[in-house]
């Protein structure tokens, strides 16, 4: 190549770079403002919906159980606006959806309405579907070279996130007082509103078509038959939900169970929420040092020991650590599993294994998140941390028998 053309070459990487990094940018504070409404709707969440019920508090959680139905939902959406409007429009729309339900539980709970309140968060968990996608638009929008460190600054949104949802929570629970909480959901609007805004400045580059020479496809069936993608998938399946079902009890446990105020258990969550986030630093780091299923396994102890800690007693302390121990175990766990799965498939393969993947996750998320409120009303906080003991015991099981079976395998 002569001067001039590697002189163009040069260029050309660089206005890839410049654009690349603006769209991550935005598309960052886009993850910082929106991804903040999923913590501050689950802090809260269980706690409102145990407020508007008037006999069986058992259906508490039902609304954060609306969510994550939501979040399902949202996934499934966006994948289809994505194709028809561009992601850019696509993310508006799912900001919309946001402040529409943000709003909606508003009302709801002005006029004491349990079930409205349900639907509506519903409708803000369809906006955290939608969220979800932007770490895969800051990657696709970037060339290879920059992809690693466009995922690490939407994780690094995450973890403002973390402290954006709970201190919100905090500040607008008593705007509509005695009506609690109302002002907590109405702050949803501003925020949506908020990252409509930013989502106008950003201009994402025409997906690129897919190579003609493309491995051929393998059975759905075929493929999640494999030990690698059942042992991946039951266990990220096994790590969120416990995490879900833990998370979504805790402030009910603080604030119900144990007199603490609404704030602590609304800090112990954010706590929570900058353990699940800030490991993903080096996560990647460490999978690539010793293997996901190392990490799995280190982070199914961790669960455990978060239920050591949950058990020794039900101080502040007990029920901060436990769950900063729930958002590493999560971390590890999960991480790790969605690692498995991602090499257990070929890249032609790629969207309809984690369209099932995501399906079957979500949906024992969601009643995960439902029986929440059933077993604390029926047998308490300790009863619940119970629950992590088997379910992580036959995650372990999973990963060392894939293991074992890895050894067996000609290199």
């Amino acid at each position: 190549m002569d001067a001039s053309g590697a002189t163009g070459s040069s260029h050309g990487l660089e206005g890839q770079l410049k654009t690349a990094r603006r769209n991550v940018f935005i598309l960052s504070g886009t993850q910082a403002i929106l991804g903040s409404i999923a913590p501050l709707t689950i802090s809260i969440g269980s706690l409102a919906g145990y407020q508007l019920l008037s006999l069986d508090k058992s259906l508490a959680t039902l609304p954060v159980t609306g969510f994550n139905i939501g979040t399902l939902l949202g996934a499934v959406l966006i994948a289809i606006l994505a194709r028809r409007l561009g992601r850019q429009h696509a993310f508006m729309f799912g900001a919309i959806i946001g402040a529409m339900g943000g709003a909606l539980a508003t009302v709801a709970l002005l006029r004491g309405d349990f079930w409205l309140f349900a639907a509506a968060l519903t409708l803000i968990g369809t906006c955290g579907g939608f969220t979800q996608k932007i770490r895969f638009a800051a990657a696709d929008a970037s060339p290879s070279f920059f992809k690693a460190k466009a995922i690490s600054w939407i994780l690094g949104a995450g973890v403002v996130s973390a402290v954006i949802g709970p201190q919100l929570a905090i500040w607008a629970k008593d705007i509509f007082e005695p009506f609690t909480f109302a002002g907590t959901f109405l702050a949803i609007v501003p925020l949506a509103i908020l990252s409509i805004g930013i989502l106008f400045f950003l201009k994402l580059p025409a997906p690129t078509a897919p190579s003609g020479h493309a491995e051929q496809a393998r059975p759905l069936r075929q493929i999640v038959a494999t030990p690698r993608f059942l042992t991946g998938m039951l266990c990220g399946i096994g790590t969120y939900s416990l995490m879900n079902f833990v998370m979504i009890g805790a402030p009910l446990a603080m604030v119900i169970g144990c007199g603490f105020p609404t704030e602590m258990a609304t800090l112990g969550i954010q706590w929570h929420v900058l353990a699940m986030f800030a490991p993903s630093f080096f996560t990647g780091m460490l999978i690539s040092r010793f293997g996901a299923e190392k990490l799995v396994i280190a982070g199914l102890f961790i669960l455990m020991a978060c239920a050591v800690v949950a058990h020794m007693g039900v101080e502040l302390w007990n029920f901060w650590a436990a769950l900063v121990l729930l958002g590493v175990g999560w971390n590890f766990g999960f991480i790790g599993s969605t690692a498995i799965v991602a090499s257990s498939y070929r890249p032609s393969e790629a969207d309809k294994v984690q369209g099932f993947h995501d399906i079957v996750l979500f949906a024992a998320v969601a009643l995960a998140s439902f029986s929440s409120g059933k077993v604390f009303t029926a047998f308490g906080w300790s009863v619940m941390n119970l629950a992590i003991w088997p379910v992580a015991i036959a995650c372990l099981f999973l990963v060392l028998n894939l293991l074992r079976l890895q050894r067996r395998q000609p290199a």
